[in-house]
Order: C-alpha cells, then sequence, then structure tokens
C-alpha cells in the first residue's frame, strides 16, 4: 500500500475563480416584493397579498453582501410592507364597513326612498 505514488502534479492545478455576479435577477425580485404589496393595498386582492409576502420573504433570505450595500431599501422592509398589505386586505373582515348617517340605510340593504 505504501508503493502508491500520488499522481496528482502542483504545476496543473488550476486556482478557483468566482463568477461574477449578476444584478439583473436581484432587480426583478426586488421590484416585484416592493410593488405586490401596493397592489395588493390598492386591490384589495389576497392572492396578490400572500404572494407578496412569499416573494419578500424569498428576496430577504436571498440577499447577498453585495446586494445589501446596493440596495436603497433592507429586506425586512419590504417583509413588513408586504406584511402590511395582507393586513389591509383581511381588515373588513375583522372591521367590517359601516353605514354612513347620511345614507340612512344600512351597508346592505336598499337605498331609502327618494321623495318625487
Amino acid at each position: 500500500m505504501a508503493s502508491k505514488k500520488d499522481m496528482r502534479r502542483p504545476d496543473l492545478v488550476i486556482p478557483y475563480q468566482e463568477p461574477p455576479a449578476k444584478g439583473e435577477s436581484n432587480e426583478l425580485t426586488s421590484t416585484l416584493s416592493s410593488t405586490l404589496p401596493m397592489a395588493a393595498i390598492f386591490m384589495r386582492n389576497r392572492y396578490i397579498g400572500w404572494a407578496s409576502v412569499v416573494f419578500s420573504l424569498q428576496n430577504w433570505l436571498g440577499e447577498s453582501e453585495e446586494t445589501k450595500k446596493s440596495s436603497s431599501t433592507p429586506g425586512y422592509f419590504s417583509v413588513g410592507m408586504s406584511l402590511m398589505s395582507l393586513l389591509v386586505t383581511y381588515l373588513p373582515i375583522f372591521l367590517p364597513p359601516q353605514a354612513s348617517p347620511q345614507s340612512g340605510g344600512s351597508v346592505t340593504g336598499a337605498p331609502a326612498p327618494v321623495p318625487a
């Protein structure tokens, strides 16, 4: 067993070179994680709200040191915004809209008759 030689040659060793970083993929996820919460708030769509939570969590957990330096907002801010948009979309379930005193009726009832 001791007669086996190490056949590796030091002159053939190629040092590792890190490939250049691609910033385009991070830009798309960052845009989605900041735009989807606003769309969920404006449209009151719960599915868009959940998608914004997933995208923002994915963007936050996938941040690198280079992304942290170049981005204007931190990842946890996007997560907070997406959770806030989810809260806004579910808000009518817990706090139903109230009828205004000028309307003269309830939200679900028929409107009051108008005198001729």
